[in-house]
């Protein structure tokens, strides 16, 4: 075999499948996206099947499939994907993928699982959700065990199951996961930066220029834990009446967060350099939240230069130093937070703390990040020809 035709075999045919995709806006979705362009750009032939959207207009091309879909009921905008075995086989049969990567366990996520293990196409997973999480928070926690069980069938049926912490690999495989394997997340740190601080824009919240400004960035939804942060900001407007919560997104609990706090800056969905500059002209990034996976959007503040106040586990244990970075206190302690985000929020270093986040997240690139997955799929490929 000579060099070239070696370097040759390197370069992948990945399928990934996903049940929601940009421009909808959440952490899977965003992170998807952010793979298959990692992919491409180191070369990788990358197949994307996901559902149609919303007005989408209909399109055909050979590395996209669209399949119908169906609303995500608390989930405006969303759509789960409809199961497509016989259009996926058809698919791969034809022109057959390296491997393939499940984003989602829905009945698209399902419907791909069987027809790559009937061709024999090698499968990684992506545990994105703590859906056995969410049921409780939308009172039906009697079912977390039965949900559990659910994601644990489905993730085992792959050959692999990528997580993005260190933590959350530990649990699951305590939890009779296998095969679980780390896989870390990047962020855009030419997109989220401080250079997009806008003094207009602080002007427009009712802020003078050292006035305080809260953000969250997210769904206004159960599982965010909205009024933990709700609570924090009350309790630090005793200390700091100028301060103001500016809360970036959408979601089930928005009107009536909103009717509760009419002092509060509700600013709607953001996308782009929009959301950067939203970020990078806030102070403190207050995130309550006790069901993500993750959390991109701890990196992203941090990216932007703001001081981090949350739970330690996530994004946050994985970057975020308590003190150095901001504060975080331990999972579930909640008067703690609201006590660690009072401190945070009037600490005359502050900024200092800000621009330490920042400095720390430099070395995130995506493109390590994609090296990384190209690298494990390439390893369950070379794995299922030498069995």
């Amino acid at each position: 075999m000579t060099a070239h035709t070696s370097r040759m075999k390197n370069y992948q045919h990945i399928e990934l499948i996903t049940e929601t995709y940009p421009p909808e806006i959440n952490g899977v979705a965003l992170t998807v996206q952010a793979l298959e362009y990692g992919l491409r750009n180191l070369g990788h032939r990358v197949g994307l099947v996901r559902p149609e959207q919303h007005d989408e207009s209909p399109r055909h091309h050979q590395d996209l499939m669209l399949v119908e879909g169906a609303p995500i009921p608390r989930y405006p905008g969303l759509r789960f994907g409809l199961p497509a075995r016989k259009r996926l086989m058809a698919r791969w049969t034809a022109q057959r993928p390296d491997a393939i990567y499940i984003a989602t366990e829905g009945p698209l996520g399902w419907s791909a699982m069987r027809a790559a293990r009937k061709l024999g196409i090698p499968i990684a997973t992506g545990f994105h959700t703590r859906f056995d999480d969410y049921v409780g928070r939308y009172g039906a926690g009697f079912l977390s065990p039965w949900v559990l069980a659910w994601l644990r069938r489905f993730h085992n049926r792959g050959d692999a199951t990528l997580v993005p912490t260190t933590e959350l690999a530990d649990s699951l495989t305590q939890q009779g996961f296998h095969h679980v394997q780390h896989l870390g997340r990047a962020v855009d740190v030419r997109q989220f930066n401080a250079h997009w601080r806008n003094e207009q824009l602080r002007a427009s919240w009712g802020l003078k220029p050292d006035d305080i400004a809260i953000i969250h960035v997210g769904r206004i939804a159960p599982e965010k834990n909205m009024p933990l942060a709700v609570k924090a900001f009350r309790a630090l407007q005793e200390k700091r009446p100028d301060a103001k919560f500016i809360m970036v997104g959408d979601g089930p609990q928005r009107s009536g967060v909103q009717s509760e706090n009419p002092d509060f800056i509700f600013a709607g969905m953001r996308r782009g350099d929009d959301l950067a500059q939203h970020y990078a002209s806030a102070d403190i990034f207050c995130f309550p939240s006790l069901s993500e996976t993750f959390g991109n959007v701890t990196l992203e503040a941090m990216a932007s230069g703001l001081a981090v106040c949350a739970f330690d586990y996530g994004a946050a244990k994985e970057h975020c130093k308590d003190g150095i970075h901001g504060r975080t206190v331990g999972f579930g302690e909640e008067q703690a937070f609201v006590n660690a985000f009072v401190e945070l929020a009037t600490d005359p270093n502050i900024k200092k703390m800000g621009a330490e986040a920042k400095e720390s997240v430099q070395h995130l690139h995506p493109e390590t990040v994609a090296k990384a997955f190209s690298r494990l799929l390439h390893e369950l490929s070379e794995q299922r020809n030498v069995a």
